[in-house]
Order: structure tokens, then sequence, then C-alpha cells
């Protein structure tokens, strides 16, 4: 186990950024097309062929999900990453076309600091491709891909994953660009919200606070509306049809909500993929279902709070500290 969202098994991962930009792109690659579906909560959303993903919609399977910086402007490396697997052969088959099924989602960075004065048109494009071909079962955390250029309220954001092991021995994996108007700790302090949730000091081992006092839900956040967001994509090697993705995504949003404070807000476009490889039986009754959307949340809870461990700013935004900055290892 990596502690990574590719230990669910048919599932890659592939980082594209640029320094000068501060912002990058996220590639999530299945090795076959999974079942996938999506929930979106807050206000300042932005994505591509989200709807395609509702349960009643024509097409079951998805070939990779992207995630992006650049607010609007992002939405095109979903068309460089098609272009990319196009190239493999991959697509949903219209006769003798394939048409690779990207969906996508999107993060504002576009106030970091970095270079967006890029001429002609922007290049999610060709970072999407970049992405989509860098994909692997290893991969790097906190400032990369779609994380380069976030932050949270106080601190620098980034990128984050987690996995675990539900009881009846399906794996869930969750993947966190995390770029939230709220905190991801307590109030002014290095305890994380996700403390309760945390394994192996994967985010530093501190728990919670000796006491929690009032400063400790002090609301901070930051930006206007539309400049946040935090985007995960949930995945599990159980077969899953589309509506019992839709409904692991739905309970994984809960992960957000044990993560960051305040979550779901007018600010932030919260957007939770779900999707299922198929290497594993279905769950055999509704509760096993409902232990798996419960651990979804607690993966998801956790691989946010090491997006935000694992940043630095060496590179990405200059604006704020990363946690390691202001509180160490």
């Amino acid at each position: 186990m990596r502690n990574l969202v590719t230990d669910v098994a048919g599932i890659s991962v592939g980082h594209a950024g640029d320094d000068h930009l501060i912002s990058g792109v996220t590639a999530l690659v299945f090795d076959h097309p999974a079942v996938a579906s999506v929930d979106i909560r807050g206000g300042a959303s932005g994505s591509r062929e989200s709807d395609l993903l509702l349960p009643e919609r024509l097409v079951e399977h998805v070939d990779a999900i992207i995630l992006s910086g650049g607010s609007a402007f992002g939405l095109d490396a979903a068309s460089g990453a098609m272009a990319a697997l196009a190239k493999t052969g991959r697509g949903y088959a219209v006769g003798p076309a394939r048409v690779p099924i990207v969906p996508a989602a999107i993060l504002f960075d576009l106030l970091n600091g970095g270079n967006k004065a890029w001429g002609d048109y922007p290049p999610y494009r060709e970072l999407g491709a970049a992405a989509v071909t860098a994909a692997g079962r290893d991969f790097t955390l906190g400032s990369v891909g779609a994380g380069l250029g976030a932050t949270i309220a106080d601190l620098k954001g980034g990128l984050g994953s987690a996995s675990a092991i539900a009881a009846a021995g399906q794996t869930i994996g969750a993947l966190a660009a995390v770029n939230a108007v709220g905190r991801v700790t307590m109030g002014d302090s290095l305890h994380f919200w996700a403390a309760p949730f945390e394994i192996d000091s994967e985010f530093g081992g501190h728990g919670l606070p000796p006491d929690l006092v009032p400063a400790t839900t002090t609301l901070a956040l930051k930006g206007g509306i539309g400049q946040s967001t935090t985007l995960a994509v949930i995945a599990t090697d159980a077969t899953l049809t589309k509506t019992q993705c839709r409904q692991l995504a739905m309970m994984a949003q809960d992960g957000l909500a044990r993560a960051i404070y305040p979550v779901h807000t007018l600010h932030d476009g919260d957007t939770v993929f779900a999707a299922a490889t198929g290497h594993r039986p279905a769950p055999r009754d509704a509760g096993e279902m409902t232990l798996l959307g419960a651990l979804a949340a607690n993966t998801l809870a956790r691989a946010i709070a090491r997006a935000i461990h694992e940043a630095a700013n060496d590179k990405g935004s200059p604006l704020l500290p990363s946690y390691r900055q202001k509180w160490g290892r």
C-alpha cells in the first residue's frame, strides 16, 4: 500500500505544471474504462462532462478524470487529455469513431502571483496531455499538478492522496486538490480538523489540541466569491453501478466537512468524482455499501490534510506560508 489513490487496482496518476504560471493539471487515468459519477456542492463550481455522469445519462464509463488549475481556462486541459488518450485508441465507440470520455473540474488560482500573461491561448491543453502521458502508479504530493497554485485561508494549498481497505476487502483511494476558502487546521494551530481519522502519523501525528477553545472555530476566509474550490476523486476496486458511484460521491463529500472549516460555501465549487474499476465483487448489501461510503469520507479527509501537510513554497504561490514553513515537520 502506497497510501495513494493508485492502491486501487487499475488507476494511474500524472501531474504537469508550470512554475512560472504557478498552476498545473493532475490526471487520473484508468487502465480500462471505469464506471463513474459525481457530486457537486458549493456556489462556484466549474466542470466539464459532469452532466454526463448523472445516473440517467447514456454513457456509463470514463477513461480519465482531470483536475486543473486555471479557473475556466483550465477546462482546456480535458481536450489535451482526450488527444493523448485518442492516440492510444481509447474512447467511447460510436461506429468506427472513438471519443475518450474525460470529465474535468477546475479550481481558481489566477490571483496567486504567477504569470498568467499566456498570450493568445492558455497552456492547459498541453498540460492536460502531459499529465496523461506522465501517469503512473507512484506520484508526488503537495505543490504539484492541480495543487501547484492552490491556497487556503491561511496556508499554501496542495494535492493530497490517501487509501484504505474496507472490512469486506475493497480498496478505497482518494485524491484531492485543496484550494478551499476555509481552513484545514483548527484555528491558528498545527492541529488538523481531520486528526481523528489520521493513520500512522501521515500528516504529522499531532492529534487533537488539549483544549478546544472558542478560537479553534474562529472563521477565516480567503478571497472573494469564485476564488476557491476543493476537487476530489474517490475510487474503489469494487464493482459498482453508476447510481452507486453517485451515492459514494455524495457520502464522500462528508470528508470535506471533516477536514475543512467552513466548507460548501458560496465561494467554493466543491466537486467529488467517484469511480469504480470493478476488480472486486460488488457490495453484498446496503450495509456493506454504507460502510464503503463512510470509509470513503474518512479517506478523503485524510487526503485533504496530507495535501496541506506536504505543500511547499519553493514553487507555487509565494503569498502564503506552507504548513511546514509555519510549523516545521
